[in-house]
């Protein structure tokens, strides 16, 4: 993504410090033993009743915070609480679990604790020892921040300043880490790196650079909204905006309908300059690459019909159409297959000299050297991963069906224009 972190540490690095904050705590009488289940706590919590070990003796509570530590005292059969305050109306003052008894590894500081703190316990006291001066949270956290607060003032520590903002919300998809796992083990996506997902694996499949991530982000900004909705488009358009200078283009026909150039001899091939951006200098030979137009071209077959309108711009019987970075053509003849609606060629001529000016640009591809088809690759085409736009009940989800796109990712082979050695980034046309 183009940034470097200062340092990267982890809240095992503490361990040892949290432990006689902790300890600290006790002594200060600010922090106790208890033994209450999670049934129980809950219980008193909402009747804003104190635990019956609230007020046992500090040296007691020293005493079997050191069982605790040493392994001494079962899993689940005490806890370390803060005494904070159970009369208050916000939960998160409800003398929170400090600490918890667990007989598990460490995947950093291996078997040599059995104790391990809470998030609510942790955070704040890293931040603070880290010497933190923003800590930067999503707007649930909101209702945490006299908890971080009162345990900081309690030990007399650096206080970082807290600031919450909404959560990212775009159109047509899922950000939380939580529910995005469910769509990849219940096997609704591909994978972590399934292209309609937003996750970073998933748009670099994409093909999505980190400077478009990046402007995207300090497009949007930051609000305290919790209904904000920021539409996909809007990060398409700066992917777009930072394809059109790095991505040299090519041109592609998904469904390829044949065309017969009669008038151009045959074996002759016409090198052509296409535009690798659309803004390249015209002054600049590195700006274009070589486009071969020769006697058989394909087009999409949705940019011919046989009955034309006013309003189609395409290739129709007697009309004209321009062929992007070469010549207009003109149909004279529609070959049909045993079926009357299977066409299954055109004959067309070319203007060389471009007198004539359709309105209609096609893209197209053409046989380098006679006899030698175009190149065939493989295109996965996605749609977005949603059906619906705005945010909607998570629980909808257990109903899949209904709003996923399960046809939005097909897999199709298409034909493409004659490549030099060069990477594809986004297709033009």
């Amino acid at each position: 993504m183009g940034w470097e972190p200062y340092k990267v540490t982890y809240t095992s690095d503490y361990f040892q410090a949290l432990y006689e904050h902790a300890v600290e705590l006790i002594r200060k009488g600010l922090a106790y033993v208890d033994h209450q289940t999670a049934e129980q706590i809950k219980e008193y919590r909402e009747k804003k009743m104190n635990s019956p070990w609230r007020d046992r003796p500090i040296e007691e509570s020293l005493q079997l915070f050191e069982d605790m530590r040493r392994g001494l005292i079962a899993e689940g059969a005490a806890t370390l609480r803060m005494k904070q305050d159970m009369q208050n109306d916000n939960k998160n003052m409800s003398d929170l679990i400090a600490y918890r008894i667990k007989f598990t590894p460490h995947p950093h500081a291996g078997d040599k604790w059995c104790i391990y703190p809470s998030y609510d316990y942790a955070h704040c006291m890293v931040d603070s020892l880290e010497n933190i001066t923003h800590s930067l949270c999503t707007l649930e956290f909101d209702i945490r921040r006299p908890s971080y607060y009162w345990l900081l003032v309690a030990l007399g520590l650096y206080q970082p300043h807290v600031w919450e903002y909404s959560r990212l919300n775009i159109s047509h998809t899922m950000m939380s880490k939580r529910k995005l796992n469910r769509l990849v083990t219940e096997k609704w996506v591909d994978g972590w790196d399934d292209p309609r997902l937003l996750t970073l694996a998933g748009l670099r499949r994409r093909g999505v650079s980190a400077n478009a991530i990046n402007s995207f982000i300090r497009g949007i900004g930051i609000t305290r909204s919790d209904n904000s909705l920021i539409r996909v488009d809007r990060l398409e358009y700066h992917i777009r905006e930072e394809l059109n200078k790095t991505a040299s283009r090519t041109m592609v026909v998904l469904h390829p309908l044949k065309v017969v150039i009669t008038n151009l001899e045959d074996g002759k091939v016409i090198d052509l300059d296409g535009k690798k951006w659309p803004d390249a200098p015209a002054d600049e030979a590195s700006s274009y690459y070589k486009v071969p137009f020769s006697k058989i071209i394909y087009i999409e077959k949705t940019d011919f019909r046989v009955k034309d309108s006013k309003d189609y711009y395409g290739l129709a019987p007697g009309k004209s159409a321009l062929l992007r970075y070469a010549f207009p053509i003109k149909c004279t003849e529609v070959i049909y297959g045993d079926n009357p609606d299977d066409i299954v060629e055109i004959r067309a001529e070319y203007d060389p000299s471009k007198t004539s000016k359709p309105k209609g640009v096609l893209h197209w591809v053409a046989q380098p050297a006679p006899g030698v088809d175009p190149l065939k690759v493989e295109i996965r085409l996605f749609e977005k991963l949603f059906l619906s736009e705005v945010k909607f009940c998570w629980l909808c989800l257990l109903s899949l069906l209904m709003c996923v796109g399960l046809e939005s990712h097909f897999l199709v082979n298409v034909f493409l224009a004659l490549l030099e050695s060069r990477r594809i980034g986004r297709l033009a046309g």
